[in-house]
């Protein structure tokens, strides 16, 4: 039985609604995901944001997907936090490039607090730039979250990466309830939600329903879902994981896009491997956000060139940022 679908959110969905929505026909699944999409956004318009690695490698935790963990073997080696001036620098370049939002992400289980005042001339300097800022930090306490919110900081991005039932699978040195609590410390501030999630660690469908689910029942929608294919990287744990079947993947695109209406869905790591009828695929089931540019963290990306031919040959056109008015939000 198909449940009710709706543009409006709703924060009650349960996970066998959800696998309902898993189990209609592609053709049925992306019929009701663009025909609520269409009732949000303009089908036609993308978000663009360019994501930049900060702090790479020696993270203390254990992330089994992650090149950055100090506990894997792969050959990215620890290195010190990038000056603010090449962050700027980086950043100029992506809103001349077209990127609205500027995130800034480091392999930190949580930041020290030495490193804060750098941290914070980042947020502010992006922000004068008049772009969004967001930053990904690992797990934040009270204090650092109020600091960040004081700074500037629009979006914090922290994904729960799976379901609460197969995460011990994935990460051992936190628990789900960790990721969650730091999600609500950014929220109680006013900070906007990037969170979601990895498809293709070896999880069932029903944990892809039932990380929907956590996502959709917080008490107010992420405002952007990052949905990322897993890379696998020689020397981590799952460097040997089976690619996922893509047809699974555009449907957990639309899902999103069902169980959470209003908020951007964003294509984010391995769109490098995706073919452009695989992108459409995804943006005709509600994406309607990517990151942007040569390279993510430590895996490589489409290039602007091609994104920008791309676009161009589906009548598809960057957002532009609106300034002193917020995206639409979760919710709207």
């Amino acid at each position: 039985m198909t449940p009710t679908i709706s543009a409006t959110p709703r924060n009650d969905w349960t996970t066998e609604e959800v696998e309902a929505l898993f189990a209609l026909s592609f053709n049925d699944l992306l019929f009701h995901a663009q025909s609520v999409h269409r009732q949000n956004f303009d089908p036609n318009r993308v978000q663009l944001s360019t994501l930049l690695n900060i702090k790479t490698g020696g993270c203390a935790e254990d992330c089994n997907y992650c090149s950055q963990s100090a506990h894997n073997d792969s050959e990215l080696k620890a290195e010190k936090m990038v000056p603010t001036e090449e962050v700027i620098k980086a950043a100029q370049a992506a809103k001349e490039g077209g990127a609205t939002r500027f995130c800034m992400g480091a392999a930190w289980s949580s930041p020290k607090d030495r490193d804060m005042p750098e941290i914070l001339n980042m947020v502010k300097s992006v922000k004068g730039l008049g772009m969004d800022t967001c930053m990904t930090l690992g797990m934040l306490s009270d204090d650092q979250t109020e600091q960040l919110k004081e700074a500037g900081l629009d979006y914090y991005n922290h994904n729960i990466d799976t379901s609460r039932e197969y995460y011990d699978k994935v990460v051992s040195t936190r628990t789900f309830d960790d990721r969650l609590a730091t999600l609500d410390r950014c929220r109680d501030n006013g900070i906007k939600l990037c969170t979601g999630g990895i498809i293709g660690m070896g999880e069932t469908q029903k944990d892809r329903a039932s990380m929907m689910v956590t996502l959709a029942n917080l008490p107010k929608h992420p405002e952007s879902i990052p949905i990322n294919m897993l890379i696998p990287i020689e020397g981590t744990p799952f460097e040997a994981k089976a690619k996922i079947d893509h047809f699974d993947f555009v449907k957990t695109i639309a899902v999103a896009r069902i169980v959470m209406p209003a908020s951007y869905v964003r294509l984010s790591a391995g769109r490098e491997e995706m073919s452009e009828e695989l992108q459409s695929l995804c943006f005709f089931a509600g994406a309607n956000s990517m990151f942007y540019g040569d390279k993510l963290l430590t895996t490589g990306n489409q290039g602007v060139a091609a994104d920008q031919d791309m676009f161009t040959r589906l009548g598809i056109e960057p957002e532009e940022h609106r300034e002193g008015k917020p995206m639409l939000e979760a919710g709207e």
